[in-house]
């Protein structure tokens, strides 16, 4: 290698091996993905067949379901193992897992983050108890996906008297990192991005495994141009810098300050008065039980022992109870986050989610789940993909396809109270709301309210143990976790309970000796959020 550390991306595409271990970022949307860099690598590959079958590791989603994110990587020959906290969107990299083309693992978002770190310090792995009783303990499955995946990426171990899971460490072979500059000296800063992820952490781990750390960056700065408290990975660390000038905040948006979190003063105020603008007007948006069951869910965020708490957002249904806080203008009565690492600000949505508009604060997300992890969370709304009597639910496997959990597991099993919310079945459903009660006019063919889940993403009873409030909303009826199972303690106006819920599921759940009808005013559109 020449003393400079830039090259092109095809230059630096070459520095990979056959066989070798190649740690990705990404937060879906485009956020903090190397697209540039990554498209050498498939361009390499579809002309020369190299490199291949690489392991392939990351943490959260990165793609746009079609071409872009884990998709450059999603053919056969180039990788032999995947390592993934969430697949959704490369359905191209789902579709070689079922076709056993790949082994296909899964871990925690946050486990895999820490787990880069512990790496980097040359650890003997991540110690922790997120992930027991899910598909990522191997008594559960290892983390396994599919057939061809033979092995357990963690084991329990016994400490102090309690059980732990073991994340065993190995080799980065090549770090592929995303950042906004790079000085002649190759030291590195994310001032331009919209989160900082794990970024560090990866490149910790690349480095100290006598691996090769690339960067892709928008633009070069002379030597001295970044203040030391600026620089995030410190050019020790780095060994190859790749310059894309068209790098954007997201697939779609070039730039926009609000999401890198730089405005301030006059600036800042009316781009936030414009986004709660914007939030009242998406409040209004086309009455539906999605709203219903955020309304319905709204009611938690302040039923807890904390005055203030600290919350955090899934994707799906929890984006509307975001919403409907944002358009309530109660934001100062909570800490919000999410995963990536960031505080405060407006969230965004579907393929956006993971960026926040004028953020208060962002963190590396291995130090977010670090504070998840220790119990810093107080309350948390998340999707459901099914549950079952066991209050056991599943997000990550999904009519057969690797879906991962993300930071899904991290949040579950350590927020103090968990608010799963969703709809009671799937594919076909109609309802009619909005009158101020609810009547389905035809059935779903899915029931999501299952005997036994496909796969364990939340264990109900680690969650007993832990002495969690876990609540399971849905548009016809509200059931919570108890030591006995799932019980049946609330259903909306309108609904016939045996007909439209009981008969409706898999499994028959207790009922509580009063079920209490919600408020008709939640399935109102006219009324006041």
């Amino acid at each position: 290698m020449s003393h400079s550390k830039f090259m092109t991306a095809a230059e630096a595409a070459q520095l990979i091996q056959d066989n070798d271990t190649v740690g990705l970022m990404g937060g879906g949307g485009g956020l903090m993905e190397a697209t540039h860099t990554f498209e050498a690598i498939q361009a390499r590959f579809l002309a020369t067949q190299t490199p291949r079958n690489l392991t392939v590791m990351h943490a959260l989603a990165i793609g746009d379901k079609k071409t872009k994110g884990m998709n450059c990587f999603a053919h056969e020959g180039l990788v032999k193992r995947v390592i993934g906290g969430h697949w959704v969107w490369s359905p191209a990299m789902q579709q070689l897992a079922v076709n056993e083309k790949i082994e296909a693992y899964i871990l925690p978002g946050g486990v895999s983050s820490q787990l880069m770190r512990e790496i980097g310090a040359g650890r003997p792995g991540l110690f922790t108890h997120v992930g027991l009783g899910t598909v990522c303990d191997p008594r559960q499955g290892g983390g396994r996906m599919n057939a061809t995946a033979k092995d357990d990426l963690a084991e329990v171990v016994q400490m102090d008297g309690r059980e732990y899971l073991r994340y065993k460490p190995f080799p980065i072979h090549v770090a592929i990192v995303r950042a906004s500059a790079a000085d002649e000296d190759g030291n590195i800063s994310f001032e331009h991005e919209a989160a900082n992820l794990d970024a560090q952490s990866l490149a910790l781990a690349a480095r100290n495994s006598g691996g090769t750390v690339i960067v892709q960056v928008k633009e070069r700065l002379p030597r001295g141009a970044l203040k030391a408290r600026e620089v995030r990975i410190p050019s020790a660390w780095v060994d190859a810098i790749v310059v894309d000038a068209n790098q954007q905040s997201s697939y779609d948006i070039p730039f926009d300050s609000a999401l890198s979190g730089e405005l301030t003063g006059e600036a800042r105020y009316q781009s936030e008065s414009a986004d709660h603008e914007a939030e009242k007007s998406a409040a209004n948006e086309v009455f539906s039980e999605r709203q219903a069951v955020a309304r319905r869910a709204a009611v938690e965020l302040f039923n807890t022992e904390k005055a203030r708490p600290v919350v955090n957002y899934g994707v799906g249904v929890p984006d509307a109870v975001a919403k409907l806080i944002a358009a309530r203008g109660e934001q100062h009565r909570i800490y919000q986050t999410i995963e990536h690492g960031t505080y405060g600000g407006t969230l965004m949505d579907g393929v956006l989610f993971g960026y926040a508009r004028n953020a208060s604060a962002m963190l590396d997300a291995a130090t977010q789940f670090d504070f998840y992890a220790g119990g810093g969370l107080d309350i948390a709304f998340l999707g459901f993909g099914e549950f079952d009597a066991q209050g056991n639910v599943n997000v990550s496997k999904l009519g057969g396809l690797t879906v991962g959990p993300g930071g899904f597991i991290d949040i579950a099993q350590n927020a103090k109270k968990v608010v799963f919310c969703g709809t009671l079945a799937a594919k076909g459903v109609k309802l009619q709301t909005g009158d101020g009660q609810v009547r389905v006019l035809q059935q779903g063919g899915v029931k999501k309210l299952v005997q036994q889940v496909d796969q364990i993403t939340f264990s109900g009873p680690q969650s007993l143990v832990r002495g969690q409030e876990v609540l399971y909303l849905t548009e016809r009826a509200s059931f919570r976790l108890t030591p006995h199972g799932i019980e049946l303690f609330e259903i909306a106006p309108g609904i016939d309970l045996q007909r439209d819920v009981l008969d409706q599921m898999d499994f028959i759940p207790r009922v509580a000796t009063e079920v209490v009808t919600m408020p008709r005013a939640m399935f109102d559109a006219m009324a006041v959020n």
